[in-house]
């Protein structure tokens, strides 16, 4: 299928390709790429047309939470952060890192630390990220001790802007029947959800639930029947999920098919790491009771925003019970980063479904 690319898109592919020679080969010393823009663009699907014309034997390219994910465990194993990073980059000569963003302190340095072993090494690197570089680690506490970092960023890549006027996510059809964009976004009001919490969900509720779980079962080759109720489990059935030195409780876990509900997945001090690790075991995922996020403190809604973007980024299946269309579900949310990048990639999602119209 023929991409027929926007101004600036093609601009930015246009400066991608001088990454590389004829061969595919990446460019040793070659100045580096920052496409920045707001979510729906096409910045990672810039990055990735790149990366087919690349030598995949010379190039590594990792999501933002997944690297330091790889990062932190690694420093762990090794009990260095320079031989961690020495370790993941391996012998690549160009680099590729997708949704770039920088919100906590403590990752920043890490960060800092990363950048200047990749530019020391003469890697070329590749960046996309929704904020231009003056915007990284925007908490005024603390953006001034990023200021040089960002300055050196500014010194080794080409900043460029891919920032059209159109999200085209929302443009996509819904008719996957696999990964991410094969999931479903469901709408229960929260009175039929707090009915099932209790006991059996009935009428319309019942069949959306049944509808989410056998859509998963359906890609679940070693499915194992768990038995809860009617299709749903009640809260003193939960299943608990190990996860580190701690357990998540789960309502239902059927082969490599999770269903968790928002309060016990996000209200609880989880990271995208945790999320990382878990979709190492479970393909396929449902969220139930999520509610208005305005309504819930800002760390809840900051693990969803994680939780979507691992999920999108390993194209895992996501199903969604939620207290309102997406448009009110995002509504009103102050003081979460990435707000607008979850609301774009769930965009992605089949059409939402009223499970209450009957």
């Amino acid at each position: 299928m023929t991409i027929e690319l926007a101004r600036d898109q093609r601009a930015a592919a246009e400066r991608l390709a001088r990454l590389v020679d004829r061969r595919g080969r990446p460019v040793k010393g070659a100045r580096g790429v920052y496409l920045h823009g707001r979510p729906g663009r096409g910045k990672t699907m810039l990055m990735d047309r790149f990366l087919a014309t690349v030598d995949a034997d010379r190039a590594k390219r990792y999501h933002f939470h997944w690297f330091f994910a790889e990062l932190h465990s690694t420093a762990h194993e090794t009990g260095s952060i320079h031989t961690a990073i020495e370790r993941l980059l391996g012998a690549a000569r160009l680099v590729c890192f997708d949704e770039f963003h920088v919100h906590d302190i403590g990752d920043a340095m890490l960060v800092a630390r990363m950048l200047d072993a990749l530019f020391a090494r003469r890697i070329a690197l590749v960046l996309t990220s929704n904020y231009p570089p003056e915007l990284l680690l925007p908490n005024p506490l603390f953006h001034d001790r990023f200021v040089p970092t960002i300055a050196r960023v500014v010194e080794h890549l080409d900043v460029i802007s891919v920032d059209g006027p159109t999200d085209y996510r929302t443009l996509r059809k819904r008719d996957a029947t696999s990964g991410f964009a094969a999931g479903r976004y469901l709408v229960v009001p929260a009175e039929t959800e707090e009915e099932s919490l209790g006991g059996p969900a009935s009428g319309a509720a019942a069949d959306a639930i049944t509808v989410s779980v056998d859509h998963c079962a359906a890609r679940t080759a070693d499915a194992i029947s768990v038995p809860v109720g009617d299709r749903t489990a009640p809260a003193a059935d939960a299943v608990t999920v190990p996860i580190g030195d701690r357990a998540l409780r789960a309502r239902a876990v059927d082969g490599d098919a999770i269903t968790l509900d928002f309060t016990a997945l996000c209200g609880t001090p989880t990271s995208a790491a945790d999320y990382v690790n878990l979709t190492r075991r479970f393909r396929c995922w449902t969220i139930r009771n999520v509610p208005r996020l305005r309504e819930v403190p800002q760390d809840w809604a900051v693990r969803l925003v994680n939780l979507v973007d691992v999920l999108y980024d390993a194209n895992l299946e996501l199903t969604l019970f939620a207290a309102a269309p997406l448009p009110e579900l995002v509504d009103g949310v102050v003081g979460v980063p990435d707000i607008s990048r979850t609301a774009s990639r769930l965009c992605e999602i089949s059409q939402a479904v009223n499970a209450a119209a009957g």
